[in-house]
């Protein structure tokens, strides 16, 4: 018997890109009955994907967020972009969903894709099952997908399904579990079907296999397949349920979500074996009532609005919560949502996904509460690789654009900006280009600014090869008090990555001690730009003599006097080039790794070590040092060589000597701006 769950459970959906995502929750609310009839993405009929970026782009930019009923029961879902540039978007989410379904291609040599996802979820420690999507395209075995998906995740995967098939075309499924066979018909519930002859030894040995998988962690079932006995079927639901629920195992099941084969199947597999808010509650450590709120949102006719979930408990509007730093507020109107859609609510059920307006201060990444919070929940994002040095199109829109971006900042919880002291540039960091060219869309068309874009320029730095000593004298006589400064200094190379030493040797007073730090003032002005253009390091300076004038002598005729010495003595010392050297991490599937080895070293790179992946099989890591000019486009590069999987890391390592033609054109292209 189905034991009954009582508030919302939340099903989040995830996987690789072009997988069907967004198609399986349109299928979902059709078949439930929530929507009339299937929406496509293609012709932009869907609930989901509703902005004019997914639209324009054909594919999921942020996570939708939609509800149904099925039985009686409720559900919420979170459709998560695949994307990786906007996969962080529903990071948040799927951690306090209730379990979460990983939407794959029918394709073995594809499998691989879903590998990021998996992991993910393994480590989240989330429930989660299988859904092969477009198996009416299937053209390998299903056994040859199980066998390639398998080493992606930790936990083992449980066939819940086999396929029926006329010549090579899938056309039905035999459910193993409950021993029943159905025949697909599009648009239409499956037909159910005596189990075809020529399958039933292969559905047997299904059976018996899925029914050991289940007899590891049952002892009771052990007993009685080891006496023949069969086991009833609610015995065997009771204890899928309970290997789903416990990340024991992954059930697989497969269909077509255009088709809306497979999907009633899946409807009752959620409602029998997806875990219901309250054993979320207790993974996630909520005791009393509250609210996981995941992102923030500036996008609709609403305003800001917090995009939450609830658990421990159902809260209605006016409702006194805190935030983890003890501001109290008061829940103001509480909203469903389905796709660009809302509606309003007064009380909202354990489980339930909240869009919540006027919360003012409120952050994605927050608990809200009514009593003791929740350990935080810490999301693993991926790495920033992509910049791009941006000023508005129009300078009178600087302001409008501050503004506007902290807005999407707010609402994309990967996206950083920066300001560049030493360049002078504002500098948008994302995880690739398509992320920031879609906020680049999202600023022109929400808040009507347009933006100029350029690659970031390169920290280059110069230095000295030698030692020299260098007298600086400024002297100016314009009526009245005129200006003097003599400095002698000496200046010499530092090791690598030790910056500016001043250093003070003045004896019998040839220059007054008050004037030393306009001196060093001095020096440091010159280090600002060195003869190549760029910013002086590793380099000390010893002030050693000079003379003064008791009337004529300042302040700033010692600074003026100083910086005059200093660059000076940085021409004729030899000065080189210096170029930023990240040191890079790569992780890709071992099928890419020689191409990815091949091209860290197209860019100069410097292998460090090359082997596997810890805890993932059939994955590499390559570690390198890359000159950090050498990056742009690089993410692109891997992703183009391991199926959209290979991904970097990337930090700063130390500053290396650049000599020669790179060298020579580095300073070419720096002159003009500086002349």
């Amino acid at each position: 018997m189905h034991e009954q769950i009582n508030g919302t459970r939340v099903i989040a959906l995830v996987g690789p890109a072009g997988a069907g995502k967004t198609c399986l929750a349109e299928a979902l609310l059709h078949a439930s009955g929530t929507i009339a009839r299937q929406g496509n993405t293609a012709n932009g009929s869907s609930i989901g994907d509703g902005s004019a970026e997914a639209r324009a782009r054909g594919g999921s930019t942020e996570l939708n967020l939609m509800h149904f009923s099925y039985l009686d029961e409720s559900f919420g879902l979170v459709d998560c972009p695949g994307s990786i540039g906007f996969a962080a978007d529903g990071a948040q989410a799927v951690t306090a969903a209730d379990l979460a379904i990983v939407v794959v291609d029918p394709d073995p040599a594809r499998a691989p894709l879903a590998a990021p996802a998996l992991r993910m979820l393994d480590e989240i420690g989330l429930p989660h099952l299988i859904f092969v999507n477009r198996i009416d395209q299937a053209r390998g075995s299903i056994r040859d997908l199980l066998e390639a998906l398998q080493p992606m995740g930790v936990s083992p995967l449980i066939a819940r399904q086999i396929p029926i098939r006329d010549g090579d075309k899938v056309t039905g499924f035999v459910d193993v579990g409950l021993e029943r066979a159905f025949h697909y018909d599009a648009g239409k519930p499956s037909e159910r079907i005596d189990i075809p002859a020529e399958l039933t030894e292969r559905e047997q040995q299904a059976r018996t296999h899925l029914l050991e998988q289940l007899a590891d962690h049952d002892d009771e079932l052990l007993e009685r397949l080891l006496m023949d006995e069969p086991p009833e079927a609610n015995h065997v639901l009771r204890d899928l349920a309970r290997e789903t629920g416990e990340s024991l195992g992954v059930p697989v099941l497969f269909g077509s979500a255009n088709n809306c084969w497979g999907v009633r199947r899946l409807l009752k597999a959620l409602r029998h074996e997806a875990p219901g808010p309250k054993q979320t509650a207790e993974r996630l450590g909520v005791v009393d009532p509250a609210l996981w709120t995941f992102k923030i949102s500036n996008a609709g006719a609403m305003g800001r609005v917090a995009l939450a979930r609830l658990l421990g408990g159902p809260l209605s509007e006016g409702a006194e919560v805190h935030d983890p730093n003890g501001l109290a507020q008061r829940l103001g109107t509480m909203f469903e949502v389905q796709g660009e859609k809302t509606q309003k609510l007064a009380k909202a059920q354990d489980g339930q996904l909240l869009a919540l307006a006027k919360l003012d201060g409120v952050k994605a990444g927050q608990w809200l509460g009514t009593g003791a919070l929740p350990p935080t929940i810490e999301v693993p994002m991926p790495a920033l690789n992509c910049s791009l040095a941006i000023e508005p199109a129009d300078r009178k829109d600087d302001v409008k654009l501050s503004g506007a971006l902290a807005r999407l900042l707010e609402e994309d919880p990967v996206l950083n900006l920066e300001h560049d002291d030493a360049s002078h540039e504002l500098r948008l960091h994302g995880i690739n280009d398509e992320q920031l060219q879609t906020t680049f869309s999202k600023l022109k068309r929400r808040y009507g600014v347009e933006v100029r874009h350029r690659a970031p320029s390169i920290g280059y730095r110069e230095s000295i090869r030698r030692s020299v000593t260098q007298r600086g004298r400024h002297k100016k006589q314009s009526g009245g008090h005129g200006q003097f400064g003599d400095v002698v200094i000496e200046i010499a190379p530092l090791p690598r990555g030790e910056g500016f030493r001043f250093i003070e040797k003045i004896h019998g007073g040839s220059i007054p001690r008050q004037y030393v730090p306009a001196v060093e003032q001095g020096v440091r002005d010159a280090c600002a730009k060195g003869p190549l253009g760029f910013p002086v390091v590793d380099v000390t300076v010893t002030l050693t003599d000079g003379s003064f004038h008791s009337v004529d002598s300042s302040e700033l005729a010692f600074r003026t006097a100083g910086r005059m010495a200093m660059q000076e003595a940085l021409a004729a010392a030899a000065p080189h080039l210096l170029e930023p050297v990240q040191k890079v991490s790569v992780v890709s599937p071992s099928s890419a790794t020689s191409k990815v080895s091949s091209a860290v070293a197209s860019r100069r790179g410097q292998m460090l070590g090359l082997g596997p992946r810890a805890g993932w099989a059939g994955w590499d890591r390559v570690d390198a040092l890359i000159p950090q000019a050498e990056l742009s486009g690089l993410e692109a590069e891997l992703r183009s060589l391991s199926q959209g999987l290979a991904a970097y890391e990337a930090e700063f390592d130390h500053l290396a000597e650049l000599n020669g033609p790179l060298a020579e054109k580095v300073v070419k292209a720096r002159a003009p701006e500086h002349a």
